[in-house]
């Protein structure tokens, strides 16, 4: 039986030391999921923008301007959180489309 692995026997991973310099780590590839932001549907309730754990949604004077892939984890929250009235986030494989905002 193999034994689980201790703590000071795993890789060593990103650091983030300094405050201020997550903008320096682009961590879009990580993910699986991509959202596709419907400009057409979008309210500007800025729900996704509020939730974004990675301030991967584009503001600018006060309206959603788009996604930064850069960023994005795919995690799915901001489709999450667009208004069930409007979704006008939703979820895709990665690759399987191009955005259309």
């Amino acid at each position: 039986m193999k034994e689980t692995p201790s703590n000071k026997e795993f890789p060593r991973g990103g650091y983030i030391l300094n405050p201020g310099n997550a903008a320096e780590y682009q961590t879009g590839e990580w993910r699986s999921m991509r959202p596709v932001w419907d400009k057409e549907k979008c309210i500007n309730c800025m729900f996704c923008w509020l939730f974004c754990p990675d301030l991967a949604i584009i503001v600018e004077e006060g309206k959603v301007k788009g996604i930064n892939y850069d960023y994005c984890k795919g995690c799915g929250i901001c489709s999450h959180e667009c208004p069930d009235r409007v979704k006008a986030i939703h979820m895709i494989k990665e690759g399987e489309q191009e955005d259309r905002g």
